[in-house]
């Protein structure tokens, strides 16, 4: 068995979700504008919210659209990968909006699950993964995820199942 295509799909995943966030960090605020236009759901809470511009998508789509390619992959693979992986992080974002959690709430599996499971599943043939990789991948994606917090939120390094 070879690790090559779950070692890919890893970095692919680690990849589409640290380029939005390193993007919003290097822009300070700028080129913010929310995927979801100010679409509010009945009291008043944002569909997906602030933390979900324009420029993290653009950031995902291209960004890992050319590491795909460095790694051997058609370009729409990498593109693919990263639109998929952005769905679930906004279906995430919707239910947390949805169920009332904080904007910018990191929520144990919620997070994790939807943007990991998406294009793993959805492109697993075209990289050549087995289901056993689609399910390794994601749970040391998980549990990346969760050890970044203390990077990415240093105030607020736990992380929550609910509340």
């Amino acid at each position: 068995m070879s690790y090559w295509p779950a070692a890919r799909a890893l970095v692919l995943l680690i990849t589409a979700n640290l380029l939005p966030w390193v993007l919003g960090r290097l822009c300070q605020g700028r080129w913010g504008a929310p995927l979801d236009f100010g679409l509010q759901l009945s009291g008043g809470r944002r569909f997906l919210g602030d933390h979900k511009p324009w420029r993290g998508l653009a950031a995902a789509l291209v960004g890992v659209a050319l590491l795909g390619r460095a790694l051997g992959l058609p370009w729409w693979t990498g593109a693919g990968f990263g639109a998929l992986s952005m769905l679930g992080d906004c279906l995430s974002s919707a239910w947390k909006r949805y169920r009332g959690y904080a904007p910018g709430r990191d929520t144990l599996l919620i997070d994790q699950l939807p943007e990991a499971l998406l294009p793993l599943i959805g492109l697993r043939a075209a990289l050549g993964l087995g289901w056993m990789q689609v399910i390794v991948v994601t749970a040391v994606f998980g549990l990346l995820d969760m050890l970044s917090l203390r990077v990415r939120h240093p105030s607020r390094a736990t992380v929550r199942a609910h509340e």
